[in-house]
Protein backbone atom coordinates (compact mmCIF):
# COMPACT_ATOMS: atom_id res chain seq x y z
CA UNK A 1 0.00 0.00 0.00
CA UNK A 2 2.74 2.31 0.66
CA UNK A 3 4.44 1.91 -2.54
CA UNK A 4 1.25 2.43 -4.79
CA UNK A 5 0.78 5.94 -2.33
CA UNK A 6 3.90 6.98 -2.89
CA UNK A 7 3.36 5.88 -6.64
CA UNK A 8 0.09 8.58 -6.42
CA UNK A 9 1.63 10.89 -5.73
CA UNK A 10 4.84 10.60 -8.36
CA UNK A 11 1.89 10.47 -11.25
CA UNK A 12 0.16 13.29 -9.56
CA UNK A 13 2.81 15.29 -8.95
CA UNK A 14 4.28 14.67 -12.46
CA UNK A 15 1.08 15.27 -14.43
CA UNK A 16 -0.45 18.28 -16.22
CA UNK A 17 -3.16 19.50 -13.34
CA UNK A 18 -6.34 19.32 -15.53
CA UNK A 19 -9.34 19.57 -13.46
CA UNK A 20 -11.67 16.42 -13.46
CA UNK A 21 -15.00 19.33 -13.93
CA UNK A 22 -13.82 19.43 -17.47
CA UNK A 23 -15.66 15.80 -18.53
CA UNK A 24 -19.03 16.06 -18.41
CA UNK A 25 -19.91 12.18 -17.73
CA UNK A 26 -18.12 9.43 -17.19
CA UNK A 27 -18.81 5.43 -18.98
CA UNK A 28 -17.94 2.23 -17.73
CA UNK A 29 -18.03 -0.56 -20.17
CA UNK A 30 -18.50 -3.80 -18.55
CA UNK A 31 -17.93 -7.22 -20.60
CA UNK A 32 -19.86 -9.91 -20.88
CA UNK A 33 -19.72 -13.16 -18.76
CA UNK A 34 -22.88 -12.95 -17.14
CA UNK A 35 -26.31 -11.58 -17.82
CA UNK A 36 -26.48 -7.80 -17.55
CA UNK A 37 -28.20 -6.98 -14.59
CA UNK A 38 -25.82 -9.37 -12.88
CA UNK A 39 -23.27 -7.13 -14.45
CA UNK A 40 -24.72 -4.04 -13.37
CA UNK A 41 -25.21 -5.18 -9.66
CA UNK A 42 -22.01 -6.96 -9.34
CA UNK A 43 -20.43 -3.35 -10.54
CA UNK A 44 -22.85 -0.43 -8.98
CA UNK A 45 -20.87 0.11 -5.86
CA UNK A 46 -17.90 1.03 -8.22
CA UNK A 47 -19.73 2.98 -9.91
CA UNK A 48 -20.83 4.76 -6.93
CA UNK A 49 -17.64 5.87 -5.44
CA UNK A 50 -16.10 6.85 -9.31
CA UNK A 51 -19.43 9.12 -9.24
CA UNK A 52 -18.55 10.56 -6.12
CA UNK A 53 -14.77 11.23 -6.69
CA UNK A 54 -15.41 13.12 -9.80
CA UNK A 55 -18.34 14.86 -9.02
CA UNK A 56 -19.84 14.42 -12.75
CA UNK A 57 -23.11 11.29 -13.69
CA UNK A 58 -21.42 7.96 -14.31
CA UNK A 59 -22.90 5.37 -16.09
CA UNK A 60 -22.50 1.67 -16.29
CA UNK A 61 -22.70 -0.13 -20.25
CA UNK A 62 -23.49 -3.90 -20.52
CA UNK A 63 -23.71 -4.24 -24.30
CA UNK A 64 -24.28 -7.69 -25.36
CA UNK A 65 -20.91 -9.21 -26.33
CA UNK A 66 -17.24 -8.37 -26.18
CA UNK A 67 -17.15 -6.64 -29.11
CA UNK A 68 -19.71 -3.43 -27.77
CA UNK A 69 -16.81 -2.53 -25.30
CA UNK A 70 -14.17 -2.72 -27.87
CA UNK A 71 -15.76 -0.53 -30.07
CA UNK A 72 -17.17 1.35 -27.25
CA UNK A 73 -13.52 2.21 -26.23
CA UNK A 74 -11.99 2.42 -29.71
CA UNK A 75 -14.14 5.06 -30.62
CA UNK A 76 -14.19 6.49 -27.19
CA UNK A 77 -17.64 6.51 -26.16
CA UNK A 78 -16.88 4.37 -23.15
CA UNK A 79 -13.99 5.83 -20.90
CA UNK A 80 -13.18 2.66 -18.73
CA UNK A 81 -13.21 -1.18 -18.78
CA UNK A 82 -11.89 -4.14 -17.20
CA UNK A 83 -10.73 -6.14 -20.42
CA UNK A 84 -9.35 -9.56 -21.11
CA UNK A 85 -5.55 -9.57 -22.04
CA UNK A 86 -7.45 -10.67 -25.65
CA UNK A 87 -9.95 -7.76 -25.86
CA UNK A 88 -6.88 -5.57 -24.74
CA UNK A 89 -5.05 -6.92 -27.57
CA UNK A 90 -8.16 -5.91 -29.85
CA UNK A 91 -8.29 -2.53 -29.00
CA UNK A 92 -4.68 -1.90 -29.29
CA UNK A 93 -4.84 -3.38 -32.59
CA UNK A 94 -7.55 -0.77 -33.92
CA UNK A 95 -6.08 1.88 -32.13
CA UNK A 96 -3.06 1.81 -30.23
CA UNK A 97 -3.78 5.26 -28.88
CA UNK A 98 -7.07 4.18 -27.44
CA UNK A 99 -6.61 3.41 -24.23
CA UNK A 100 -3.76 3.00 -21.74
CA UNK A 101 -3.90 -0.26 -18.99
CA UNK A 102 -3.47 0.99 -15.38
CA UNK A 103 -4.15 -1.79 -12.96
CA UNK A 104 -4.74 -5.27 -12.75
CA UNK A 105 -6.60 -7.44 -10.62
CA UNK A 106 -4.36 -9.61 -8.59
CA UNK A 107 -4.79 -12.96 -7.20
CA UNK A 108 -4.57 -13.94 -3.24
CA UNK A 109 -1.00 -14.96 -3.32
CA UNK A 110 -0.02 -11.34 -5.27
CA UNK A 111 0.52 -13.12 -8.81
CA UNK A 112 -1.67 -11.29 -11.77
CA UNK A 113 -2.29 -14.60 -13.70
CA UNK A 114 -5.12 -16.88 -14.40
CA UNK A 115 -6.07 -19.51 -16.89
CA UNK A 116 -8.71 -21.11 -19.02
CA UNK A 117 -10.17 -24.03 -17.32
CA UNK A 118 -11.85 -26.75 -19.55
CA UNK A 119 -14.73 -28.39 -17.23
CA UNK A 120 -17.67 -30.85 -18.06
CA UNK A 121 -20.37 -33.03 -15.73
CA UNK A 122 -19.01 -35.43 -13.41
CA UNK A 123 -21.51 -37.79 -14.13
CA UNK A 124 -20.32 -37.37 -18.20
CA UNK A 125 -17.80 -39.74 -17.95
CA UNK A 126 -15.47 -37.10 -19.21
CA UNK A 127 -12.23 -36.64 -17.62
CA UNK A 128 -10.08 -35.15 -20.27
CA UNK A 129 -9.95 -34.25 -23.61
CA UNK A 130 -9.04 -37.70 -24.69
CA UNK A 131 -13.00 -38.20 -23.47
CA UNK A 132 -13.66 -35.78 -26.13
CA UNK A 133 -13.40 -36.97 -29.52
CA UNK A 134 -16.61 -36.63 -31.04
CA UNK A 135 -18.24 -34.54 -28.94
CA UNK A 136 -19.99 -31.50 -28.20
CA UNK A 137 -17.37 -28.11 -27.05
CA UNK A 138 -18.03 -24.80 -25.89
CA UNK A 139 -16.65 -21.36 -26.59
CA UNK A 140 -17.62 -18.18 -24.86
CA UNK A 141 -17.01 -15.02 -26.68
CA UNK A 142 -14.86 -15.27 -29.88
CA UNK A 143 -12.83 -11.69 -28.27
CA UNK A 144 -12.39 -13.91 -24.81
CA UNK A 145 -8.67 -14.88 -23.88
CA UNK A 146 -10.25 -17.75 -21.88
CA UNK A 147 -12.77 -18.33 -23.51
CA UNK A 148 -11.32 -18.65 -27.25
CA UNK A 149 -8.28 -17.32 -27.75
CA UNK A 150 -5.54 -19.13 -25.89
CA UNK A 151 -7.57 -22.56 -25.79
CA UNK A 152 -8.18 -22.62 -29.72
CA UNK A 153 -4.07 -22.36 -29.49
CA UNK A 154 -3.29 -25.07 -26.99
CA UNK A 155 -6.14 -27.20 -27.44
CA UNK A 156 -5.71 -28.44 -31.22
CA UNK A 157 -1.72 -28.71 -30.45
CA UNK A 158 -2.71 -31.34 -27.49
CA UNK A 159 -5.07 -33.18 -29.19
CA UNK A 160 -3.28 -33.48 -32.64
CA UNK A 161 -6.09 -32.11 -34.25
CA UNK A 162 -8.22 -28.36 -35.37
CA UNK A 163 -10.94 -26.91 -33.71
CA UNK A 164 -12.89 -27.14 -36.53
CA UNK A 165 -16.43 -28.90 -36.14
CA UNK A 166 -15.97 -32.48 -37.26
CA UNK A 167 -12.16 -33.03 -37.01
CA UNK A 168 -11.77 -34.08 -33.63
CA UNK A 169 -14.83 -32.59 -31.96
CA UNK A 170 -18.08 -33.64 -33.19
CA UNK A 171 -19.27 -29.66 -32.80
CA UNK A 172 -17.41 -26.64 -31.83
CA UNK A 173 -19.96 -23.72 -31.05
CA UNK A 174 -19.77 -19.87 -29.38
CA UNK A 175 -22.74 -19.55 -26.46
CA UNK A 176 -21.94 -16.17 -26.05
CA UNK A 177 -19.51 -15.64 -22.65
CA UNK A 178 -18.48 -17.18 -19.61
CA UNK A 179 -21.86 -17.49 -17.57
CA UNK A 180 -23.51 -19.20 -21.07
CA UNK A 181 -20.67 -21.91 -21.27
CA UNK A 182 -21.04 -22.55 -18.08
CA UNK A 183 -24.73 -23.03 -17.81
CA UNK A 184 -24.85 -24.67 -20.94
CA UNK A 185 -21.96 -27.59 -19.44
CA UNK A 186 -24.38 -27.85 -16.21
CA UNK A 187 -27.24 -28.46 -18.07
CA UNK A 188 -25.75 -30.67 -20.42
CA UNK A 189 -26.54 -28.84 -23.51
CA UNK A 190 -22.70 -29.49 -24.37
CA UNK A 191 -20.36 -31.83 -23.17
CA UNK A 192 -17.33 -29.32 -22.21
CA UNK A 193 -16.75 -26.07 -22.57
CA UNK A 194 -13.86 -23.06 -21.08
CA UNK A 195 -14.26 -20.52 -18.87
CA UNK A 196 -11.66 -18.40 -16.65
CA UNK A 197 -10.36 -19.04 -12.93
CA UNK A 198 -6.98 -18.10 -10.89
CA UNK A 199 -6.93 -21.69 -10.34
CA UNK A 200 -6.09 -21.36 -6.43
CA UNK A 201 -8.28 -22.00 -3.89
CA UNK A 202 -10.91 -25.26 -3.71
CA UNK A 203 -12.35 -26.34 -7.23
CA UNK A 204 -16.21 -26.86 -4.95
CA UNK A 205 -15.73 -23.40 -4.32
CA UNK A 206 -14.98 -22.41 -8.11
CA UNK A 207 -11.74 -21.47 -6.78
CA UNK A 208 -10.89 -17.92 -5.38
CA UNK A 209 -12.19 -15.93 -8.03
CA UNK A 210 -13.41 -16.27 -11.52
CA UNK A 211 -16.40 -16.75 -13.40
CA UNK A 212 -16.75 -20.18 -11.86
CA UNK A 213 -16.33 -18.49 -8.23
CA UNK A 214 -19.37 -16.45 -9.72
CA UNK A 215 -21.45 -18.75 -10.73
CA UNK A 216 -21.02 -20.90 -7.62
CA UNK A 217 -21.60 -17.91 -5.45
CA UNK A 218 -25.20 -17.12 -7.23
CA UNK A 219 -26.28 -20.65 -6.93
CA UNK A 220 -26.36 -21.23 -10.91
CA UNK A 221 -24.50 -24.30 -10.48
CA UNK A 222 -22.88 -26.90 -7.91
CA UNK A 223 -19.14 -27.40 -8.41
CA UNK A 224 -19.72 -31.07 -7.31
CA UNK A 225 -21.43 -31.85 -10.03
CA UNK A 226 -18.69 -30.60 -12.65
CA UNK A 227 -14.96 -31.48 -12.70
CA UNK A 228 -11.57 -29.55 -14.51
CA UNK A 229 -10.87 -31.67 -17.74
CA UNK A 230 -8.13 -29.13 -18.79
CA UNK A 231 -5.93 -26.24 -17.79
CA UNK A 232 -4.21 -23.76 -20.08
CA UNK A 233 -0.81 -22.64 -19.11
CA UNK A 234 -1.06 -19.51 -17.08
CA UNK A 235 -2.72 -16.08 -18.51
CA UNK A 236 -1.76 -12.32 -17.54
CA UNK A 237 -5.04 -11.18 -15.94
CA UNK A 238 -6.49 -8.84 -18.47
CA UNK A 239 -5.65 -4.96 -17.54
CA UNK A 240 -8.35 -2.21 -16.27
CA UNK A 241 -8.22 0.70 -18.80
CA UNK A 242 -8.93 4.17 -18.77
CA UNK A 243 -9.26 5.91 -22.27
CA UNK A 244 -6.03 7.96 -23.00
CA UNK A 245 -7.59 11.62 -23.81
CA UNK A 246 -9.02 11.79 -20.76
CA UNK A 247 -7.92 14.61 -18.12
CA UNK A 248 -4.93 13.29 -16.12
CA UNK A 249 -6.92 14.95 -13.24
CA UNK A 250 -9.84 12.33 -13.44
CA UNK A 251 -7.47 9.48 -14.55
CA UNK A 252 -6.15 9.95 -11.22
CA UNK A 253 -9.51 9.76 -9.05
CA UNK A 254 -10.71 6.86 -10.95
CA UNK A 255 -7.37 4.94 -10.49
CA UNK A 256 -6.94 5.84 -6.81
CA UNK A 257 -10.74 4.63 -6.11
CA UNK A 258 -9.67 1.27 -7.68
CA UNK A 259 -6.40 1.20 -6.09
CA UNK A 260 -7.92 1.51 -2.91
CA UNK A 261 -11.05 -0.45 -2.95
CA UNK A 262 -9.79 -3.76 -1.40
CA UNK A 263 -8.95 -1.55 1.58
CA UNK A 264 -12.03 1.09 1.37
CA UNK A 265 -15.01 -1.57 0.85
CA UNK A 266 -13.54 -5.22 0.66
CA UNK A 267 -17.29 -6.66 -0.23
CA UNK A 268 -17.11 -4.03 -3.38
CA UNK A 269 -13.82 -5.47 -4.42
CA UNK A 270 -14.90 -8.90 -4.03
CA UNK A 271 -17.97 -8.37 -5.90
CA UNK A 272 -16.06 -6.40 -9.18
CA UNK A 273 -13.26 -8.45 -8.87
CA UNK A 274 -15.38 -11.89 -9.17
CA UNK A 275 -14.15 -13.38 -6.17
CA UNK A 276 -10.95 -12.88 -3.59
CA UNK A 277 -8.29 -10.78 -4.61
CA UNK A 278 -5.28 -9.23 -2.79
CA UNK A 279 -5.89 -5.63 -4.46
CA UNK A 280 -5.44 -4.12 -7.75
CA UNK A 281 -2.01 -3.35 -8.51
CA UNK A 282 -0.04 -1.17 -11.21
CA UNK A 283 0.26 -2.88 -15.29
CA UNK A 284 1.87 -1.54 -18.16
CA UNK A 285 1.01 -2.51 -22.09
CA UNK A 286 4.43 -4.57 -21.68
CA UNK A 287 2.63 -6.70 -20.05
CA UNK A 288 0.28 -7.82 -23.19
CA UNK A 289 2.59 -7.95 -26.23
CA UNK A 290 2.50 -11.55 -26.08
CA UNK A 291 -1.14 -11.72 -26.03
CA UNK A 292 -1.03 -9.02 -28.89
CA UNK A 293 1.59 -11.19 -30.91
CA UNK A 294 -1.00 -14.37 -30.16
CA UNK A 295 -3.96 -12.28 -31.63
CA UNK A 296 -2.15 -10.86 -34.57
CA UNK A 297 -1.03 -14.13 -35.56
CA UNK A 298 -4.99 -15.48 -35.17
CA UNK A 299 -5.52 -12.47 -37.65
CA UNK A 300 -2.80 -13.50 -40.31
Amino acid sequence: MKKLVTLLALTTAIASPVAAQEITEFNIGILGGENAQDRLASNECFRAYVEEALGVPTRLFTPADYNGVIQGLVGGSLDFAWLGASAYAAVYVSNPDAVEPILVKTNLDGTFGYYSIGFARADSGVTSLDDMKGKVFAFGDPNSTSGYLIPSVEIPAQVNATMESGDYFGEVRFVGGHEQTIIAVYNGDVDAGVTWADGQGNWEDGYNSGALRKAADAGLVDMNEMVEIWRSKSIPEGPIVLRQSLPQDAKDKVYEVLANLHVTDAECAYSVAAGETAGFFPVTHEAYESIIAVRLAKMN
